[in-house]
């Protein structure tokens, strides 16, 4: 047998099949990846975006509410709360920690970390995963969440790889790290690191400690499990790992870990929602303000912006720290005010409580009434039930969580008893404008959005009492050239049947049925004399009265008649300020307004404020009407606003009028308003850069107090103006003036009254005597 010779060749290279194996193995795996990522670039593997997709990622951006002074008031989100910030604006302890954490090569690969990925394969993923940034951000951005699918879930990584370049290709790495914090979801409609920032710390992102920072960080693996407010302890856990992560780094020391890692969380829980946060009422009021004016206003392409994901900036004119006074105010106030409320409608001093005026049957059909008004109802009517049934439901226990001063209660009772119990709550509001710009600057149409949101300065329109004798005594002065040293007599006076529009002769009565004295105007105003006003109705109609308030911006319906002398028409506080402010203003009423400036995502301006002007009666005519109203602050019912020491003598300003004495020493114009039975009491105060308005009431005309010294506007109203502008004065950078107001430059209209009695030939001690006979 001859056997077989060895070839050189053979023996030369012995591994030629096993190199030939390797390379078959190696090109033909670069070859599939190359396929593989080709196709998934192409779309084969799944949809993948665009290059404008890419480029311009769409994501829904909140709409921002931007106070006057450059506070955050709110945001208008649908889902996704929203709001992008640049690189620069995060601090650098939370890029260290999200880069110790996620990423730690993030500087030195091109969107996919091949390292950890083997090592991922490897252990099987349990020496940690491989996901980079960049490629978080893709799946974020346009993955989706990972399918349980074995198969999808291996494309969705391919996929994920493929976007992970082409972002890398695109996007700074700065701009990359900027995307991921600003896209991620933390909960609590924390979207993106400025809302989390907020909602969790109320700090803004810049104002992060290292310790917070490392919690945001540690949420990003899973922010709900990782949930700092259900689970602080496990979040504790993670922030401590993050901060190992950055000793590993080299970011921090272990000195500072050990130190950091005993501090517990801090949270400053302060969610931003629709009902709760600073100027719940006005926010409301805007949402449905920019949806109008988005109807009007389309984009280029003729689509309608969207103020819950277009990311529109809204600059309003409202001031936080004045909005934040007012509320502070209000609730003071109220909370004090219902406390004698509550104690005056006990039900064995008023078994019908909180109405008066009322019998039993009265009170059943208006709580009927009201709760076919409500939410519940509509949807209950909404599910296909029928009345009977909706109203069957009214009458069944159930639980529910109630408002109180004393903090929210877990109760059980019927929705209709809920009814009535809230009406035992009085209801309030308060706006603040400046009259030589119409800009609105506090908003309070109530003291608690949550439980109670009907918005009382615009919605809201009550009978308005005296707070109206102004306008009939400005158009008196402004016809008639009168002034507040003419005197007219205080005896009953009765306007004859259908001399203005009264089909029977009109009679009213002064407060307290008193009369015999001469009066003038001023003090008439002052003291609000019924019969002063009308003779003054009857001599200049209550037509003129009515064209000059329409000037003035009142919409709201007055009817032609001379008892709108004593306010009985219902009017909004919006309006009244607004109206106000023309006094204020030198006779030129400035249209209320809350916006300054709208601007698109990008920083586009789409609306800018022009001023709405009306030149409604003069510069001298507006100054004497203001001489007129600081009588009632000097020596009127406003006058509380001035003196002190009855809280020592007098119950009602011992507990009832909040914040007494407050001692202005400075120019105030105002007037007080004291409606029938005492259902509603108003205060509308003036200085020259700063006109407020309150108003204080029941749900309905039936819920009072029983005595005017209670419901009095003077009692009810005034003193939550006297306790804001006290709090405005406390602050100087506010600039509230106390200056006096500004004097035409002729004034040929009298208002020194004692130099009036002199000229007339009266000794001075005879000309002050004479003038107090006057009423002065």
């Amino acid at each position: 047998m001859v056997k077989k010779k060895k070839t050189a060749s053979n023996h030369k290279h012995p591994y030629r099949w096993h190199l030939r194996v390797f390379w078959m193995l190696f090109w033909g795996s670069v070859l599939g990846a190359t396929a593989i990522f080709s196709a998934a670039a192409l779309g084969y593997l799944g949809p993948m975006p665009d290059l404008q997709q890419l480029e311009n990622p769409k994501t829904n951006l909140a709409t921002q509410v931007f106070s006057a002074d450059g506070e955050v008031l709110g945001k208008y989100y649908y889902n996704d709360n929203r709001t992008p910030i640049t690189f620069d604006e995060l601090p650098q302890n939370i890029v260290d920690a999200l880069i110790a954490t996620e990423d730690e090569r993030f500087y030195s690969h091109s969107g996919i970390d091949w390292r950890g990925t083997l090592r991922a394969v490897f252990y099987l993923g349990k020496k940690g995963g491989a996901s980079t940034i960049s490629q978080q951000l893709a799946r974020q951005l346009f993955v989706g969440v990972r399918s349980r699918n074995l198969q999808e879930a291996l494309f969705q990584k391919i996929k994920e790889w493929v976007l992970a370049i082409q972002l890398e290709q695109r996007y700074t790495k700065k701009e990359i790290i900027a995307m991921y914090l600003n896209i991620y979801d933390f909960g609590y409609t924390a979207d993106g690191v400025r809302s989390a920032a907020k909602i969790f710390f109320n700090k803004n992102p810049k104002d992060l400690l290292l310790e917070e920072s490392a919690m945001l960080v540690g949420m990003l693996k899973n922010s709900s499990y990782y949930n700092p407010i259900r689970r602080p302890e496990i979040v504790v856990n993670r922030r401590n790992v993050v901060l190992q992560q950055m000793v590993r780094n080299g970011l921090i020391t272990s000195a500072q870990k050990d130190s950091l890692e005993q501090l517990p969380l801090t949270i400053d829980y302060t969610p931003e929602s629709h009902r709760e946060g600073l100027a719940t009422y006005f926010r409301a009021y805007l949402q449905e303000y920019l949806q109008d004016w988005t109807r009007n206003n389309p984009k280029p392409d003729g689509s309608t912006y969207n103020i819950y994901r277009d990311g529109l900036r809204i600059y309003t004119t409202i001031d936080a720290r004045m909005q934040a006074l007012g509320e502070a105010a209000v609730k003071a106030h109220m909370k004090n005010l219902q406390k004698e409320f509550f104690l005056q409608n006990r039900r064995r001093v008023n078994p019908t409580a909180p109405f008066l005026d009322l019998r039993e049957g009265q009170i059943d059909t208006l709580l009927e009434r009201t709760a076919r008004r409500s939410e519940r109802w509509r949807q209950k009517k909404a599910a296909g039930l029928d009345d009977a049934a909706i109203l069957k439901d009214f009458k069944t226990p159930t639980s529910m969580q109630v408002f109180s001063w004393k903090g929210e209660i877990d109760t059980i009772m019927t929705p209709l008893d809920s009814i009535r119990y809230y009406k035992h709550f009085l209801r309030a509001s308060m706006m603040s404008m400046e009259p030589q710009t119409g800009h609105v600057k506090a908003w309070v149409g109530g003291y608690d959005y949550k439980h109670f949101q009907y918005d009382q300065v615009k919605q809201g329109r009550r009978q308005i009492g005296s707070t109206f004798k102004p306008f009939l005594y400005a158009t008196a002065i402004d016809q008639l050239k009168l002034s507040p040293c003419d005197s007219l007599p205080d005896a009953l006076y009765c306007v004859e049947a259908r001399r203005h529009g009264n089909d029977e002769a009109w009679c009213p009565k002064n407060s307290g049925d008193k009369y015999g004295q001469v009066r003038t105007l001023k003090n008439a105003l002052a003291n609000s004399v019924n019969t002063i006003s009308a003779r003054l109705m009857d001599k200049v109609g209550p037509r003129p009265v009515i064209n000059l308030v329409r000037k003035m911006g009142m919409t709201s319906e007055i009817p032609a008649v001379p008892s709108i002398a004593l306010g009985t028409a219902d009017i909004s506080l919006f309006e009244m300020v607004g109206a106000y402010g023309t006094f204020a203003n030198q006779g030129i009423y400035v249209k209320p307004s809350v916006v300054t400036r709208i601007e698109d995502k990008n920083g586009m301006v789409l609306f800018e404020l022009v001023p709405e002007t009306v030149d409604v009666i003069s510069e001298e005519a507006a100054y004497v009407t203001l001489n007129l109203m600081q009588g009632v602050t000097e020596a009127g019912s406003g006058a509380r606003l001035r003196h002190a020491g009855l809280e020592k003598t007098n119950y009602i300003y011992e507990k009832i009028v909040t914040g007494y004495p407050y001692i202005f020493e400075n120019p105030i114009a105002g007037k007080t308003g004291t409606t029938q039975n005492q259902s509603d009491g108003w205060f509308m105060g003036m200085v020259p850069n700063l006109v407020t308005g309150v108003w204080v009431g029941g749900e309905d005309r039936s819920i009072h107090f029983k005595e005017i010294g209670f419901g009095q506007g003077a009692t009810m109203a005034l003193p939550i103006w006297g306790v804001y502008m006290r709090s405005l004065y406390e602050n100087p950078d506010l600039a509230i003036s106390q200056e006096d107001f500004v004097a035409p430059e002729l004034v040929t209209i009298p208002l020194d009254c004692e130099e009036i009695a002199l000229k007339a030939g009266l000794k001075k001690a005879t000309a002050k005597e004479n003038l107090k006979d006057l009423g002065f």
